[in-house]
């Protein structure tokens, strides 16, 4: 089994991997100075004060028939919506990421990337644990100091990007099976979240949160250039029949990374003692449908240029997807 794992391409081979006119210029030039893991020190969970998360990224907390029972209501949902964060950080590097840096620093992509990607392709594999390793352990800290464990009283289950992206999957053609695993790392990447944008620079969170994300979001910026490069040879490899196969499912992808989850906001609300009538209330109210669809076209536009850039829009069929999942509207 882990001989077959490590030879096994994600992808078949292809002969066009290469992006036409594509110089690789990497962003890792001065990595051992600026990488989080080789110059920033371990962050310690200084106390809650008196927010642990922005509450205006997470409505449900806000809500009148939440507040309306008490600010303990607030701060506890504020901190289960802290420990989500954590959580999907350490799931998202180990699930989608880890693996297909793995493959490609070890020559497994089925791409043909120029050397120099590969190279850093190991920079972002030590990167992400590191980012995978640090959240845990600052999750494990936020629970010691505030009471509130970082397991989810209902038993929780995998963030609800994992089984959206297997949703995804299969429902792709399985001649093309890997392909799946470069195009949900490169979303994932390349999407610009409201978290990392926004609480390094929130200065009502403690400062070792503000820290913590800030250090993530510097290596991120890195990150984010490579996989636009990969995005360029990813698309140029890809047959005619495999683009229009692929390109209409990616704003599903998009949608797995940065819909809110539902399930979860609801579990706590329970937890919390509300009526089901008003968790369902709670919930709707706080994530209608087209503020959903604005935020996540907001945190999409970037990738949806590059997306552009690279060709696939091209598809009249991807095209129509991206417009019907509203990741057009900014346009």
């Amino acid at each position: 089994m882990y001989r077959e794992r490590a030879t096994e391409p994600l992808l078949a081979a292809r002969d066009a991997g290469r992006a036409r006119g594509d110089g690789y210029t990497s962003s890792f030039g001065r990595w051992d100075r600026l990488a989080g893991v080789r110059n920033r020190p371990h962050r310690s969970f200084a106390g809650p004060g008196s927010l642990c998360f922005p509450p205006e990224l997470y409505p449900v907390a806000t809500h009148p028939l939440v507040t309306a029972g008490g600010p303990e209501r607030v701060e506890w949902l504020l901190l289960r919506r802290l420990h989500d964060y954590l959580d999907f950080t350490t799931q998202l590097e180990s699930l989608a990421v880890i693996p297909v840096v793995t493959a490609i620093s070890g020559g497994r992509s089925g791409l043909d990337l120029p050397e120099g990607m590969r190279a850093d392709a190991f920079k972002i594999m030590t990167d992400e644990a590191w980012h995978a390793q640090g959240s845990y352990d600052f999750a494990q800290q936020v629970a010691r100091a505030t009471g509130v464990p970082a397991e989810r009283p209902d038993g929780g289950g995998p963030p609800a990007f994992a089984q959206r992206l297997d949703a995804v999957r299969d429902r792709l053609p399985a001649g093309i099976r890997g392909v799946e695993a470069l195009v949900f790392a490169i979303v994932s990447e390349t999407l610009i979240s409201g978290i990392l944008a926004q609480i390094p620079r929130d200065e009502r969170l403690p400062g070792s949160l503000r820290e913590h994300v800030r250090d993530h979001a510097e290596d991120e910026g890195r990150h984010h250039v490579y996989f636009r490069a990969v995005l360029r040879h990813l698309w140029a490899a890809l047959t005619p029949g495999e683009r229009g196969a692929v390109g209409p499912h990616v704003p599903a992808a998009i949608h797995a990374f940065l819909a809110p989850d539902r399930a979860r906001a609801a579990g706590d609300l329970r937890t919390l003692g509300l009526p089901e009538r008003d968790v369902e209330q709670v919930v709707a109210e706080s994530w209608p449908e087209e503020r959903v669809v604005r935020d996540m076209a907001g945190a999409a536009r970037s990738l949806v240029r590059y997306f552009t850039e690279a060709g696939a829009l091209d598809d009249p069929a991807t095209r129509d997807s991206f417009e019907t999942a509203g990741l057009l509207c900014l346009d």
